[in-house]
């Protein structure tokens, strides 16, 4: 035997064709797969920030109309008082009673976003006493939770149960499970409807109306009511500014965490292996914004809810979409 070194070369005689020609060609995506494109529109359209640009700009502008409108109506107020009495006089009330107006609504968007600033500082204080145990802390959360609840006459006896049995519980964990268990949990319930309602329409619409953009819109009215009547039910007053303002922050926050796409294996755990696969493309696509608009929902309910859910109370995503969907289609059908 002769040792050889270097490569050997074998000969194939039926080696298939290598050529680049020959390949597979690539599969192209399924983009008829529905992915839920008028709520990925809508985390886009809430998510994104303006620029320092554009900030400026807007600014300016609606300064410059409010001092355009300012001196015209004092211009016309004036002109009318020197040229008819009665009527400047009743232009003037008028003038007046809108100022009143604007006065009014800006201190309920001001009231708003104290509501909002409280439910966030209590969510804050209740998750550092969950964090580390501290019964002192706790109880100031337990009073400030009787106290945003005295007024609600659904959580009277929630509230006279806890104010009765918490002097008996002497650790923070079992002092903030009997806070949650009594005033918290029928809010939850209250807020799953609202989120419920808020996915079955969402979905109904985009299933329905093969309208240009009208799933958009309805998706985003449908999420900013939901989220608005959600923070009213854990005592925010949301107004129109601190509605956008709290609805930009559950999308941000979704966006962030790589949470605002749902895919066929979500789905399927939902409601059922394969149907998605079944279903017609608008039809599959309204299944999706609904499932987006429920994932929304749970962040609103997160981010509004005085405390912060414990191990295993919070809402899963997949059972709301069942309860929201579940008169829209049939499990065995297509």
């Amino acid at each position: 035997m002769t040792d050889r070194k270097g490569p050997v070369l074998f000969e194939l005689d039926d080696a298939p064709d290598q050529s680049p020609a020959a390949a597979p060609p690539v599969p192209d995506p399924d983009t008829s797969a529905p992915r839920g494109q008028a709520m990925q529109t809508v985390a886009v359209l809430a998510a994104r920030r303006p620029s320092m640009l554009a900030r400026i700009f807007w600014g300016a502008l609606l300064a410059l109309l409010g001092l355009v409108v300012s001196l015209a109506a004092w211009d016309f107020v004036t002109g009318l008082l020197a040229a008819n009495p009665v009527l400047g006089w009743i232009a003037t009330a008028l003038v007046g009673l809108v100022l009143l107006a604007l006065l009014l609504i800006a201190l309920r968007e001001a009231a708003s976003f104290f509501s909002l600033g409280r439910l966030d500082t209590l969510h804050k204080s209740a998750g550092a006493a969950m964090a580390t145990g501290d019964l002192k802390a706790a109880q100031g959360v337990t009073d400030d939770l009787l106290s945003l609840y005295r007024n609600r006459p659904d959580l009277r006896l929630g509230s006279a149960d806890l104010a009765a049995r918490r002097g008996d519980i002497f650790d923070a964990d079992g002092l903030l499970h009997l806070a949650e268990t009594t005033l918290l949990t029928p809010l939850d319930a209250a807020a799953k409807r609202e989120v419920e309602t808020a996915a079955r329409q969402v979905a109904t619409v985009t299933a329905l109306v093969p309208l240009a953009l009208a799933d958009v819109v309805t998706a985003l009215s449908a999420n900013l009511r939901m989220i608005r009547r959600i923070a009213e039910v854990y005592g925010g007053r949301a107004g129109t500014l601190g509605a956008w303002r709290l609805t930009r922050a559950v999308i941000t926050h979704l966006v962030a965490t790589g949470m605002v796409a749902v895919g066929d294996d979500m789905l399927d755990s939902m409601i059922g292996g394969g149907i998605v696969g079944k279903l017609s493309r608008r039809f599959g696509e309204g299944v999706v914004n609904g499932a987006l608009t429920a994932r929304v929902g749970v962040a609103a309910m997160e981010v509004c809810r005085p405390m912060p859910f414990r191990k295993g109370t919070r809402p899963s995503v997949s059972a709301l979409v069942r309860r929201a969907l579940s008169g829209l289609f049939t499990k065995g059908g297509g």
